[in-house]
């Protein structure tokens, strides 16, 4: 029993434990998604998430120690976000074609996705660190923080909202598109990628590839345009 208990400690302090940990339940959270029918309700980061907070929870784990392991998985972001210019440039015509439709439909729906959060926080009697942690939750997560950061917001929970509100995209999103009457693939894959980011990209890649592409572009725009606007519009705002 002691020579079990020794083990445990001695693997639940190792970053391989915590990589191997990200990885395994991301595996069997896929392999749920692929059987049940690409659910989107059995989205699999949600399942990842789900396995690994209650795995850290039952064990007592922190997050710092946890990290160990997982910056391994972190690290690979990078890369992942670059290889997004393959089905880009794979739909570089239609992108040439659409530059004036798509530089309105971004601004229209960055700015539609920092007031509706913030109105809405606002009115149920949000503090300012929680208006300022919310308003760029549509933003991917390195850059979502530290917008969060430069307004007086609480990085940690704008990071905690950037992951809901891209898991909420990915299995809404679609369904909310089909009941607009949205058919085209550009315009369905820049929805996606302005309202849920990298999770929402991830999931317009797997319907089809010119939505994916341009889920890509939507997401790369809509930082650098939450990171440009949100400032200056929370200067004239509070």
């Amino acid at each position: 029993m002691n020579n079990l208990q020794d083990t445990w400690v001695y693997l639940s302090a190792s970053p391989l434990f915590h990589l191997t940990l990200t990885l395994l339940a991301f595996q069997a959270a896929n392999w749920l998604f692929e059987k049940g029918g690409r659910k989107p309700w059995l989205n699999p980061v949600l399942g990842a998430v789900l396995v690994v907070v209650a795995v850290l929870t039952l064990t007592g784990t922190d997050y710092a120690t946890y990290f160990q392991g997982a910056q391994f998985v972190h690290f690979l972001l990078g890369p992942a976000t670059v290889s997004l210019a393959v089905p880009l440039y794979r739909q570089w015509h239609r992108v040439r074609r659409s530059a004036v439709a798509i530089i309105a439909s971004l601004l229209g729906g960055s700015l539609a996705a920092i007031l509706s959060a913030v109105g809405v926080a606002w009115v149920t009697g949000g503090a300012p660190e929680i208006l300022a942690s919310i308003a760029p939750k549509s933003v991917t997560a390195p850059v979502a923080m530290a917008i969060s950061e430069q307004l007086g917001g609480l990085p940690s929970l704008t990071a905690v909202l950037v992951i809901v509100t891209g898991i909420l995209g990915a299995m809404f999103g679609p369904m909310v598109l089909n009941l607009a009457g949205v058919t085209d693939w550009s315009a369905r894959g820049l929805a996606i990628g302005t309202a849920s980011h990298g999770i929402g990209t991830a999931r317009a890649l797997q319907v089809n590839e010119t939505a994916g592409a341009f889920a890509g572009l939507a997401m790369g725009l809509n930082a650098l345009a939450t990171a440009l606007l949100l400032p200056l519009l929370w200067g004239m705002l509070f």
